[in-house]
């Protein structure tokens, strides 16, 4: 876990934007609406960011078939957030 959160926040273009979408996301479940509008950035950005995430199993949806899915920290990503600490607060601006 800890290799592909570095890999998605520090090594990659678009890190800075991930990270903050972690520490919402964290903070509380969001729908990516509520994300786009939270962090002032286009909701296509968001979509983006939010399949990237998913892809590598960090975040996960509830009702993802339907409109406004909630989207999680997976249990993998929640354990290792606190048992190393909050990796994405090296990236970004503390967001909401």
């Amino acid at each position: 876990m800890r290799q592909i959160l570095w890999f998605l926040l520090a090594g990659t273009r678009g890190g800075e934007t991930r990270a903050m979408i972690l520490r919402a996301i964290e903070e509380r479940p969001r729908n990516a609406h509520q994300l786009a509008k939270g962090l002032g950035l286009d909701y296509k950005t968001i979509q983006h960011h939010l399949r990237m995430l998913e892809k590598h199993r960090i975040v996960h949806a509830v009702n993802k078939g339907g409109y406004g899915a909630a989207y999680f920290l997976s249990p993998e990503a929640e354990a290792f957030a606190k048992a190393e600490g909050r990796i994405w607060e090296q990236f970004g601006k503390r967001p909401l």
